[in-house]
């Protein structure tokens, strides 16, 4: 029986870093290089899925103001990772 308790503790906590690697921290860093403090405090990565990018914007004058960048913010972040095709943004909570 700890054998078994012993294996699931591992292959949990494999998955959570895993999940916390890949999900998380690649696009933030990518985000960090291409926007401003003052930008980056009302945006949050969703997802990175299938070379889409999801960020949930926290008003709908940021996302107006985000979308006005979304080609030049999309041409900087290729630059970090060339399977990068596209940028949502949705409102939603930081």
């Amino acid at each position: 029986m700890e054998l078994l308790k012993n294996t699931l503790d591992e292959l949990m906590r494999g998955l959570s870093a895993k999940k916390g690697v890949l999900a998380d921290a690649q696009p933030q860093q990518w985000l960090k290089k291409a926007l401003t403090k003052k930008e980056l405090g009302h945006i949050k990565v969703k997802y990175f899925s299938k070379g889409v990018l999801g960020l949930s914007v926290d008003s709908s004058s940021w996302l107006y103001i985000l979308s006005l960048k979304k080609e030049e913010l999309l041409g900087k972040l290729k630059k970090e990772n060339p399977g990068l095709k596209n940028i949502i943004f949705r409102i939603g909570e930081i």
